[in-house]
């Protein structure tokens, strides 16, 4: 094959990856700017529903400024996007239920990183960036180089120049800051370092993700040994930290995250970056995801550790439940088969044949008893236990009628009586006036309801404002009630002493 063929058949095979089918299709802009208006790095994932919501208003928004837009829901689209391997969706457990979630694959996240390198003005060849080569370079090349006296004649030319440039500081030398130019384009070449970690995390979990589908199918199927299928995991673990990129970039941030004082200096560190002069002319939220470099470690780092955790659980689940349970009862049943050939053997030729069934029979039986006859079902209750000694005293008649209802014929001759002796003739008087003046018997709360009822039975008479009502409970307390207030003339006494009248002659 010659030399354009076989480039020719490795770009085609980049061009089948997601990442560059993302940037081949039509709607490649809208698909990129609603993955960067609607995750972030503090937002990584978004519900399945708020999602659907935001891309169908995003589409709203674009079709009312005349912008064209694909004539799809949101919903539809997200479908697509994950089919496409560009979102992932996960259930996770929300309270009293679970909830779905979308979140970006590395080849979206690599897509919108490529985006936005080629958006940036400012270039990336600087001479921060040589100076991280050289360095970088410089280390690797001492860590490589097995000859003793090349690496200690390495580190005593670093000490020198620290030693020297130490004690031109010590001496009072001038401290040359760097400018604001220098200093942005230090922070460019950090940025765009930093930017290329959440990929990179991504491909590590999609990876354990990978794996672990393979290994459930794997124990799913019993097509291999468990042991096996656990060297395989292993085997596969390895391999996935020590051989790809992505691999060495997480156990480098693990490392790095399990070094408390690397860390507070790595944090201080950023936090000395920002207060140079040129950090003014960073926007908010620059300042702000540049200072969440910490946290974006430990977020992939935990991202990546819930994948091995969930994976680690589905080795333990199966190796507990499956071979100990399963695997053990079908010993079991073999030995039985054995023995029973040793005993079969010992009376058979050595041409005689047993005919067995592959599957059992079924049993032909009408019923079988699901519950059996147990006497302590019939057995008679224990007898009560006598309590009566310690019984309350027995409410007498007129307690009982203290908690009831209104006494109306009692009511009619207290207000009857109460009407005479206070009224002249011809003249009228309240009925809240007349309550309040009687036995505190008849001055309950519930006695209001029986006046109202009485006042309703007498002539049609408007009420003119509130009055007050002191009532008084069984208890003895007192409570105030504002009523509409209904005047009574002889009239309606008059009524009222003819009913309780008629009443007696019943």
């Amino acid at each position: 094959m010659s030399d354009i063929a076989s480039e020719l058949a490795r770009v085609r095979v980049a061009f089948d990856k997601p990442t560059l089918r993302l940037l081949d299709r039509k709607w490649a802009p809208f698909v990129l700017a609603v993955f960067k208006t609607s995750f972030s790095r503090d937002r990584r994932s978004v519900a399945c529903e708020l999602l659907h919501t935001q891309v169908d208003a995003y589409l709203a928004d674009l079709r009312s400024t005349g912008v064209d837009a694909p004539e799809k829901t949101g919903r539809a689209l997200c479908v697509q996007w994950m089919n496409d391997l560009w979102l992932y969706r996960e259930i996770r457990d929300a309270g009293e239920g679970s909830e779905e979630y979308y979140s970006l694959t590395s080849h979206a996240l690599e897509a919108l990183l490529l985006v936005d390198g080629l958006a940036s003005d400012r270039a990336l060849i600087s001479e921060s960036r040589l100076s991280t080569i050289v360095d970088t370079v410089r280390h690797r090349a001492t860590e490589a180089n097995p000859d003793r006296e090349e690496r200690v004649r390495r580190l005593d030319q670093q000490i020198d120049e620290l030693t020297s440039e130490r004690d031109r500081l010590a001496d009072g030398g001038a401290i040359e800051a760097a400018s604001n130019e220098q200093m942005h384009e230090g922070y460019a070449n950090l940025i765009d370092l930093i930017q290329q970690l959440p990929s990179d995390f991504k491909r590590v979990e999609e990876s354990v993700a990978a794996m672990h589908r393979q290994i459930v199918s794997d124990f799913r199927g019993e097509e291999r040994p468990i042991s096996e299928v656990l060297d395989d995991y292993l085997a596969k673990t390895d391999a996935l930290m020590s051989s790809t990129a992505e691999g060495r970039a997480f156990e480098g941030a693990f490392t790095l995250l399990r070094n408390d004082t690397l860390m507070q200096g790595l944090k201080a560190d950023l936090e000395t970056i920002l207060l140079h002069p040129f950090a003014l002319e960073l926007s908010l939220n620059e300042r702000r995801s540049f200072m969440s470099t910490v946290t974006l470690l430990r977020k992939g780092i935990d991202d990546v550790l819930t994948q091995r955790k969930g994976l680690t659980t589905t080795l333990r689940e199966h190796i507990v439940n499956h071979d100990v349970v399963k695997d053990r009862e079908l010993e079991r049943v073999l030995r039985d088969i054995n023995r029973e050939l040793a005993t079969w053997m010992q009376t058979a030729g050595p041409r005689s044949t047993v005919t067995t069934e592959l599957m059992p029979g079924t049993l032909d039986v009408e019923h079988l008893r699901e519950r059996f006859y147990d006497p302590v079902a019939h057995r008679a209750p224990p007898a009560l236990i006598d309590v009566s000694s310690a019984a309350p005293a027995a409410p007498s008649l007129g307690d009982l009628r203290q908690q009831g209802g209104p006494l109306l014929q009692e009511l009619r001759d207290a207000l009857v009586a109460a009407f005479a002796a206070g009224s002249g003739a011809g003249e009228a008087a309240s009925v809240g006036g007349l309550f309040n003046g009687f036995d505190a018997s008849l001055r309950r709360p519930v006695e209001i309801l029986g006046l109202l009822q009485l006042a309703a039975q007498l002539s049609q008479t408007d009420s003119v404002g509130l009055e007050s009502f002191e009532t008084v409970r069984p208890d003895g307390s007192v409570r105030l009630f504002d009523v509409p207030r209904r005047i009574l003339t002889d009239d309606d006494t008059a009524v009222l002493a003819a009913q309780n009248l008629g009443y007696q002659h019943e």
